[in-house]
């Protein structure tokens, strides 16, 4: 068995979710004259790859000590949805169910396409990262919890729709493009359609049922779309915490990873050297209209 990450790189460069705190690192000691290098870092829990913990909206929840390890590795599936959902999209649960299977209690993790604007990316884009990314409604958040799916993942800012957080309220120019694609593709407002009663749905109405989330999952995800595999993520045995950086992988048979590999050899890479599929932004380009 062997493993193929699924986190991206962590650095001073990589955003936090907007308004966090991010990372911060400065060397408290030095070889000379100390003998070894020592740092203080400083960061908030939304920063990088990263698991949402119950408490993190659900006060009475689990914090991340009480995770168990038999919850958080387990079968899943990996889809993509690059040629389903564009800028401001809402994708559902059919769009997920006519590319893969998802069993009972998987672990689901979903391929946007959007880490390729995240900041290692040779088409990083920030805005587009984190306030532009397609989510979900109501409809998909019901049939996670008919699913009793143990977790989700997503490969962008947040699992909940960007406007249907309070980005909507701070990125005023970005929610009047929002506002005009809803009423063309939807037929009706960011109000009518993501009211105050679905705020944050993927949060505050799936924590309560265990069914939490990774945020900002990538890597060498492009080498594993719509397939089934094992899929694990380590937090912090982090008592008290509301959510904890980490590290998604996901593990494959010997054989298969050697044709991964292979296939990684001769693909186009990131900064960090991560498995880079150039056709899934054109995907996108495409679906937005750009």
């Amino acid at each position: 068995m062997k493993t193929i990450d699924l986190t991206i790189p962590l650095g001073i460069g990589t955003p936090p979710w907007p308004t966090y705190e991010p990372l911060q690192v400065k060397y408290f000691k030095r070889l000379a004259p100390n003998g070894a290098n020592g740092q203080i870092v400083t960061h908030s829990n939304h920063l990088g790859t990263h698991l949402d913990g119950e408490i993190h909206f659900y006060t009475p929840g689990k914090d991340m000590a009480q995770l168990d390890m038999d919850f958080l590795v387990n079968d899943g599936v990996i889809v993509d949805l690059s040629d389903a959902a564009g800028d401001y999209d809402i994708y559902t649960s059919q769009m997920v169910e006519e590319r893969v299977e998802v069993k009972e209690g998987d672990i689901l993790l979903i391929h946007t396409g959007y880490h390729h604007f995240g900041w290692d990316h040779p088409t990083a884009d920030e805005i587009r990262y984190m306030v532009k990314h397609p989510g979900p409604d109501r409809e998909f958040a019901d049939w996670c919890k008919a699913k009793k799916l143990r977790w989700l993942g997503v490969d962008c800012g947040s699992a909940d729709h960007p406007m249907n957080t309070i980005i909507r309220d701070w990125m005023p120019r970005q929610a009047r493009e929002a506002e005009a694609h809803f009423q063309k593709k939807y037929g009706g407002s960011l109000e009518d359609i993501f009211d105050d009663s679905k705020y944050q749905l993927m949060h505050l109405e799936m924590f309560p049922y265990g069914i939490i989330h990774a945020e900002c999952v990538g890597g060498d995800i492009d080498l594993l779309l719509n397939q089934r595999v094992t899929i694990g993520f380590f937090p912090w045995r982090f008592v008290d915490g509301e959510a904890s950086i980490g590290r998604c992988v996901a593990f494959v048979e010997d054989e298969h990873y050697e044709e991964l590999m292979a296939r990684k050899a001769s693909m186009m890479k990131t900064r960090f050297g991560d498995a880079n599929d150039p056709s899934h932004v054109d995907r996108l380009e495409k679906l937005s209209g750009k």
